[in-house]
């Protein structure tokens, strides 16, 4: 019933927090037995009591999947047909998707066990084949014509959960094909994933990566893990040397990485026009009917305040006492500060840290937290990083994470319980068909948790030094999420464009079109920030871009977050019940519509200043400390 890559980008969301050090111990105003020892490892007997049991239904689903077929041609012979085969496909989805969230969390958990990957890998082909089995359903709704569909829904109450699909199916006739045209682009979903597929196994497999003596004697490897740990460390000759090393090996492989991006661009054009749109910007908006108008508000407000980008650049070189900024100092920790957190207590944190949210959301909170839902800390085989599976309907959330006790662990699973309380206030307000939410405001309530916990940590700081590592902290994250995710979306708006308009894009080309806004993002006409031609190829680096117009919806999601949560602290409960009725609406309307009516407009300038204006308050707070302090003596960059 939707189209299955996108489903398969919806079931999880990787956490987006970069925290980058420790922090001291803060109190608590939540006591002891508000949280409760629970178990680190999540329980999947909530899914399925055995493999047994799965087994059974993937053979169950397999047989009900080409029964589907079965509905094809009689969607418009009457209202109660086209509810019954609308129910019958959409519980399908749903049990399939059960199979699918037990077969890929147990492969996360052991990588290397061969019955988890064979798992995981049949519930991807049976995604495919539901998807093909169904592709006719779209083009034959269009078919039957929306004066004859809103018969249907006036003649039977069966039709309610699948009013707003039918709604986004009419909406997209223009661009919809014959049965046979869909079932054979449904069929090139596999396909059309080569150049992403490419890029993984190039960059992740078999790129030689360099490895570097640090001035410590110590030798490590820049695989991209390597590369994101040692970025960060104090001493700033070894931070050059990461950068200038891990960028050179990027360089020499930019002609391949380019053939790479180039398709991945070429295949979003090509679906763009076969589709009929006029770009495959409006393809990537158009399901979801956000307004073209959101990308452009979100880069021009941007560009217009690159000032505030420019001014933190100036703080940190400020708080790190060098003389001049170039890129390979935007990564350590200005004002480093050393505290661990167990679990049970970064729990009582966060109900202190989520108050503002209410009691009902407390309450809920406080039951989900304490069940066996997460995979907490890292073993061997398990996956890296951390997300939430929300799409098992009839259970609940899962979260993975990778948890090691510090601020950035902390501020990954606050993070991702906002995902996950986003997923289950939706699945309890909405019936499946409803319930999943689009990508566009999928950060919203990761980030508003994050921006809560800072705001907390920040008023319980004991001492300014405390109060600075929060500051720059959170101002850390906005530069790479807000300013750096809408960089990447003009980026990519700019390479697609390049292709639309008949042009190709080597290695080089991409180095240029990226380099320049790089360039113009840090300031380096301006003196801010020198950007070394070598750092130019970072656009190899991001998986993002093999997703087509994704990375924008971070920064308006993050910029929906600051706005609401402004509103929530300042306005008390009517914003408040706002922000929760978003997170209620699931996918009940189109996500812009949902924040429409909760006083968001995200084609508006001014949601975006709000975040503009949190930031320059931040950097305020900083420098009145920092100016009650002594100068720190300043570090002369060396000249190569």
């Amino acid at each position: 019933m939707k189209y299955f890559s996108a489903l398969i980008a919806a079931l999880f969301f990787l956490s987006s927090s970069h925290a980058e050090t420790d922090s001291p111990a803060i109190e608590s105003t939540i006591t002891e037995s508000t949280v409760s020892e629970t178990s680190s490892v999540w329980d999947l007997n909530d899914l399925y009591p055995d493999t047994a049991s799965w087994d059974k239904d993937r053979n169950d689903i397999a047989a009900r999947i080409t029964t589907l077929r079965e509905c094809k041609g009689k969607l418009g012979s009457s209202a109660d047909m086209l509810a019954q085969c609308l129910s019958d496909i959409n519980n399908a989805y749903k049990d399939l998707l059960l199979l699918y969230v037990y077969a890929y969390l147990a492969r996360d958990t052991d990588l290397g066990n061969s019955e988890y990957l064979e798992r995981a890998s049949i519930a991807q082909m049976l995604l495919t084949q539901m998807g093909e089995a169904t592709s006719f359903v779209n083009p034959e709704l269009i078919a039957i014509g929306e004066e004859k569909l809103n018969e249907f829904l006036a003649q039977t109450d069966k039709l309610n959960d699948y009013d707003y699909y039918i709604k986004k199916t009419l909406h997209l006739a223009p661009f919809t094909l014959s049965n046979d045209e869909e079932r054979i682009l449904a069929a090139t979903f596999d396909t059309m994933q080569t150049p992403s597929s490419v890029y993984d196994v190039l960059t992740n497999a078999e790129m030689p990566m360099p490895t570097v003596t640090l001035s410590d004697g110590t030798d490590v490897v820049l695989t991209p893990s390597g590369y994101s740990q040692y970025r960060a460390v104090d001493n700033r000759d070894d931070r050059k040397l990461v950068f200038d090393q891990f960028w050179e090996t990027y360089q020499n492989y930019r002609q391949t990485l380019g053939l790479t991006l180039e398709g991945q661009v070429k295949n979003d054009v090509l679906m763009a026009r076969l589709r009929g749109y006029d770009s495959a910007l409006q393809r990537a908006q158009a399901e979801d009917n956000i307004p073209e108008a959101v990308y452009h508000a979100l880069v021009d407000t941007v560009n217009e305040h690159l000032d505030s980008l420019h001014r933190l650049v100036t703080l940190r070189q400020r708080v790190l006492g060098i003389d001049e900024s170039h890129y390979y100092d935007i990564y350590p920790a200005v004002v480093p500060l050393e505290r661990t957190y167990t679990l049970e207590e970064t729990k009582a944190l966060t109900i202190s840290a989520l108050q503002p949210l209410g009691p009902n959301y407390i309450n809920t909170f406080t039951e989900a937290v304490n069940q066996n839902w997460m995979h907490v800390y890292p073993s061997p085989g398990k996956r890296s990083g951390a997300y939430v599976m929300g799409a098992a309907y009839d259970v609940h959330p899962y979260m993975l994470l990778n948890y090691d006790n510090t601020l950035e662990s902390v501020s990954t699973f606050v993070h991702e319980w906002g995902h996950a309380m986003h997923s289950l206030l939706a699945n309890r307000n909405q019936p499946f068909s409803k319930s999943d939410y689009a990508t566009f405001i999928a950060e919203i309530a990761s980030t508003a948790n994050e921006v809560l916990l800072f705001e907390y940590l920040r008023n319980n700081a004991k001492t300014d030094e405390e109060r600075l590592h929060y500051l720059f902290k959170e101002l850390n994250q906005l530069r790479g999420t807000f300013f750096r995710q809408t960089q990447f979306a003009e980026f990519e708006l700019a390479i697609h464009e390049h292709v639309e308009r008949g042009g190709a894009l080597s290695g080089d080309k991409l180095n240029s079109i990226y380099g320049d806004l790089l360039k113009r993002y840090f300031g380096h006409d301006l003196g801010v920030m020198t950007i070394d031609e070598a750092y130019t190829v970072e656009w190899a680096y991001v998986p993002h871009f093999y997703r087509n117009f994704y990375v924008y919806q971070y920064a308006t999601s993050i910029s929906a977050a600051y706005y609401l949560m402004d509103r929530v602290l300042n306005d008390g409960e009517e914003a408040q019940q706002q922000y929760l009725d978003i997170l209620r609406a699931g996918g009940s309307d189109y996500p812009y519509e949902i924040l429409r009516r909760a006083g968001v407009d995200m084609a508006s300038h001014e949601v975006y200043l709000a975040v503009i204006r949190r930031m320059n308050r931040l950097m305020d707070e900083a420098e009145q400390i920092l100016d009650k302090q002594p100068s720190k003596p300043v570090e002369v960059t060396k000249t190569p």
